[in-house]
């Protein structure tokens, strides 16, 4: 596991000398429990150049997205292949990228549940998706059936105008029987989308996705959401608030999902009131930057040494050097807040905002499940006095989820392709291993 940044070793794991209160065997018998699990709709983006002629044969509106019938696609993609169409064919899915970007980050193990096509073609888009995926992300439990996973086609024609055709195929068919429950128990957080829990009629995935919630939290593992689209929050912004409140402990949104949850317009104030529901909140801001909203214990709370910051919270930043907790683990909760504007002004070029959201929550995952393992690697450390979220502070993870946004925006792809360079220790948080 790579802690979020690049440290000093004597900070961590010295190679020259073991901690005598620790056992190697228990070490390393719990340092493998440190993982994510994430469930997703397995789908591929698949971007192809057309001539008008192509979109009206197939009926497909210009310039608009469409549903189309596994058997309209097969004869798409048919026809996209053989006459050497196809720019591009890359895995794509919210949690499927964000399971990519984390074993990326941390250079370590994740686990995808899904479906996958049993049957596999050398070079077709199900064998796309493996090729794109990471060697770390563990796909043994995908799983198999008996058609195509989903497709998403970009039809680009002439002057750079875009169409769109999304076929579902069976990627909303994984069942309960497929969710492994102690993989699941055994996991430092569960990765669930709103597409998941709100799925179509007729398939079996929201019982499967509210089968993996319930195990994660009889285990008192924390359960990760991210709202995808403001269309589906606003059709029921109530039920989700329920949702939320009943089973979710950090959020993830954009100031659009933020506002049809909330009401507010505002990013932090969105923040802040989402977190009547949640314990820790990332709201991305598109220029505007992000913000992250979180409890923390008041006897834990840490005053920052950057310049206070203006907004519908007149100084919010005050105690963002502070580790987010949940709200049930505090005594006395205190609500934090941290922002940071884009990295570096952001890349002078964006051709693709696509996964730059869920760039910065495999960041924050990252640092969630840094702390678990250092939590059973390293018990007796000073870090572990509580219950915290967070191996960094409020303020430190946002950093981190900003950069790794401006990297993904940076390559215009929504997948990683290599880790972040190299940085220093701050000494907030050399404070923290005192």
């Amino acid at each position: 596991m790579k802690f979020p940044g690049q440290r000093k070793s004597k900070h961590y794991f010295p190679v020259d000398r073991r901690d005598p209160l620790i056992s190697q065997s228990a070490e390393l018998s719990e340092r493998g429990k440190a993982y994510v699990v994430g469930i997703d709709q397995t789908l591929v983006d698949i971007e192809a150049h057309v001539d008008l002629a192509f979109l009206e044969r197939y009926g497909l509106s210009r310039g608009h997205s469409m549903l189309i019938s596994d058997e309209v696609a097969e004869q798409i993609y048919d026809e996209l292949k053989s006459n050497n169409m196809v720019v591009s064919e890359f895995a794509g899915g919210t949690i499927g990228n964000t399971m990519h970007n984390y074993s990326v980050l941390a250079d370590s193990h994740s686990i995808l549940l899904g479906v996958m096509s049993q049957d596999i073609r050398i070079g077709s888009y199900a064998y796309r998706y493996l090729c794109n995926t990471s060697s770390r992300v563990n796909l043994d439990y995908l799983q198999p059936v008996d058609g195509p996973v989903g497709r998403c086609f970009t039809f680009i024609t002439e002057g750079g105008e875009r169409s769109f055709g999304i076929n579902a195929g069976k990627m909303d068919h994984l069942d309960v029987a497929h969710i492994p429950e102690e993989i699941i128990k055994e996991s430092s957080a569960l990765v669930i989308t709103a597409y998941l829990v709100r799925g179509e009629d007729g398939t079996p995935m929201k019982d499967a996705a509210m089968a993996a919630v319930r195990y994660a939290r009889e285990a008192g593992v924390p359960v990760v959401l991210t709202l995808g689209t403001r269309f589906v929050i606003e059709s029921d912004p109530q039920w989700w608030r329920d949702f939320i409140s009943e089973n979710v402990t950090v959020l993830a949104m954009n100031e659009e999902e933020g506002e049809a949850l909330t009401g507010f317009s505002d990013p932090l104030a969105a923040a802040d009131k989402a977190l009547d529901w949640a314990d820790m909140v990332l709201c991305t801001a598109g220029p505007v930057g992000l913000y992250m909203a979180a409890y923390t214990e008041d006897d834990f709370k840490r005053e920052t040494t950057l310049p206070l910051l203006p907004g519908v919270i007149p100084e919010f930043n005050m105690y963002e050097f502070s580790r987010p907790m949940t709200r049930s683990g505090c005594r006395v909760p205190k609500r934090i807040y941290s922002h940071i504007s884009p990295y570096m002004g952001g890349p002078e070029k964006i051709k693709n905002t696509n996964g730059a959201g869920d760039g910065a929550l495999s960041a924050v995952l990252h640092d969630m499940v840094a702390n678990a393992y250092h939590r059973s690697a390293v018990p007796n450390s000073a870090k572990h006095v509580a219950e915290f979220l967070t191996y960094s502070s409020l303020s430190q993870v946002c950093k981190y989820a900003n950069r790794v946004s401006y990297e993904v925006l940076a390559q215009s792809s929504p997948r990683l392709s290599r880790g972040l360079p190299e940085k220093e220790d701050s000494l907030e948080e050399v404070y923290w291993e005192r």
